[in-house]
């Protein structure tokens, strides 16, 4: 920590000790044997081990700090003003393959397309919106009730289901009637955004069961053995997905990757194939190529926040890591790439580590319906002609993307901070059009059964003859399972 505070500006905050939480002496039960205790206890945030901070201005650093303010703003302004000229108007554009799933989406979600930008000063500083998305104060109306899973290495993760005093429309659309599941991954950095808690209570509202998915040692919850999770290893959310369901069984599962979290969705779909248990996924304002976006690095400010957000994390298990890690290299690293290689690149090549870890390595496994949702003025991602893979959209019926003109990284505020998020809106029609749609063809190729014709998802029509579907009985009851015969 001593390390730490020497790379922070002398004079800037203020900062009080406090004791850094404890492992919990219950004993965690194993996935297989566990059941969710209902209402057991409602989880709140830890306090965080490095204290709190207070800001204090140094005297004389008023002028510096306005002239610095201007020069960001200035700097915003002109990134906004030169954003890349990919859509032919305002609003919101879907990439995707034409296929019978398309048009539905086209039709009966109206929201796709009807993108409305935030006010003037949202629209205009694109990165007001991403950090009051990603830093603002979490939804009061929403809590969560927290269970901790024990991996089969002994690791610990941690199932936050989200719990409110929001009214509840059940919406039961599997043939068990349990309410469906909403997966959540946040980042790739452990924090619980403004958007995460946000879209629980939104899902909530619908009749959803949102559960929110924290890695080892992240958001308050134990690092239990000295290793933690690769950026696109899907070991740990395999295992979170089948206590999940062990839970709930019947229901169907939605799960929803947030920026970097979304890489982690992806390598689980794609690892999975049909056998991810998943019904339709969504990602918001997802990174493509993350090792691109490792080695070139995000703008100065961004750069600068995940720095410190990283250090900070990390110097609570210093101790436990320091035997394994070369944690002197990691506190000293000044680019996300140096903090990526200090963790996880020890015993292998950093080509290597991407081998194992870029989310679409297995991408043409993927076989349940994926809406992406990006804006053009990321200042996060960057330019999107440069990180968006048109062509996978373009190819792959299993994909969409809706890019709208504005939102940010992570933003897409309807109106303020206050407001609802388009993205969430979005997303939750899409899953219901989703299942809508496949009802339609379950019973479409029941009937097709009984007169003694070949079913077939209308999604892939159009494929050249690379893939090919097959059927679930009605007697399963989870109709929205997508399977498909592999052909690597």
């Amino acid at each position: 920590m001593r390390k730490l505070l020497q790379l922070l500006p002398q004079g800037c905050f203020a900062h009080t000790q406090q004791p850094a939480p404890s492992l919990p002496k219950q004993k965690v039960e194993d996935c297989r044997a566990r059941t969710l205790p209902p209402g057991k206890e409602v989880w709140t945030a830890p306090p965080s081990p490095c204290g709190s901070w207070g800001p204090m201005i140094p005297e004389g650093s008023v002028p510096a700090m306005l002239g610095f303010l201007l020069l960001l703003l200035l700097l915003c302004v002109g990134v906004w003003g030169r954003k890349a000229d990919v859509l032919s108007s305002s609003g919101s554009q879907l990439f995707c393959k034409p296929s019978a799933l398309a048009a539905h989406l086209e039709t009966r979600c109206r929201s796709l397309k009807g993108f409305c930008e935030a006010s003037w000063p949202w629209r205009a500083l694109p990165f007001l919106q991403t950090l009051a998305s990603g830093m603002g104060p979490l939804d009061s109306g929403v809590h969560f009730v927290r269970t901790y899973l024990q991996l089969r290495d002994g690791g610990l993760v941690a199932l936050d289901w989200a719990v409110g005093p929001a009214p509840q429309k059940r919406r039961p659309t599997s043939r068990s009637g349990c309410a469906p599941l909403l997966l959540l991954v946040p980042n790739s950095f452990g924090k619980v955004t403004r958007n995460i808690s946000k879209l629980c209570h939104l899902a909530l509202r619908h009749g959803y069961c949102p559960v929110v998915f924290n890695r080892r040692g992240q958001n308050g919850c134990p690092l239990s053995t000295a290793a933690l999770q690769p950026y696109g290893h899907p070991g740990d959310l395999q295992e979170a997905v089948q206590y999940i369901r062990s839970c709930c069984p019947g229901a169907l599962l939605f799960a929803v990757g947030e920026s970097s979290g979304a890489g982690l969705l992806l390598s689980y779909l794609g690892e999975c194939g049909s056998s991810s248990h998943v019904t339709a996924a969504g990602c918001i304002s997802p990174i493509f190529g993350p090792r691109e976006w490792f080695e070139a690095g995000c703008p100065w400010l961004w750069r600068q926040l995940l720095l410190l957000y990283q250090k900070v994390w990390l110097s609570r298990f210093a101790t436990m890591l320091g035997e394994v890690l070369p944690l002197q290299e990691f506190f000293g690293g000044q680019s996300l790439r140096a903090l990526e290689e200090a963790l996880f690149c020890q015993t292998q090549s950093w080509d290597s580590y991407w081998e194992r870890n870029d989310p679409l390595r297995d991408v043409d496994e993927v076989a349940v319906p994926v809406l992406c949702i990006c804006s053009q003025d990321d200042p996060v991602s960057g330019d999107p002609r440069g990180t968006l893979p048109f062509e996978l959209f373009e190819t792959n019926p299993y994909f969409f993307l809706v890019l709208t003109q504005g939102g940010s990284h992570c933003g897409f505020f309807k109106d303020g901070l206050c407001s609802a998020f388009w993205s969430h809106e979005v997303l939750l029609e899409f899953f219901r059009t989703t299942v809508d749609f496949l009802l339609t063809e379950d019973e479409s190729q029941g009937q097709a059964r009984k007169r003694g014709a070949r079913p077939e998802l209308k999604v892939t029509q159009g494929v050249s003859g690379s893939r090919q579907e097959s059927w679930s009985p009605p007697d399963i009851p989870d109709i929205c399972s997508w399977q498909r015969s592999y052909t690597r």
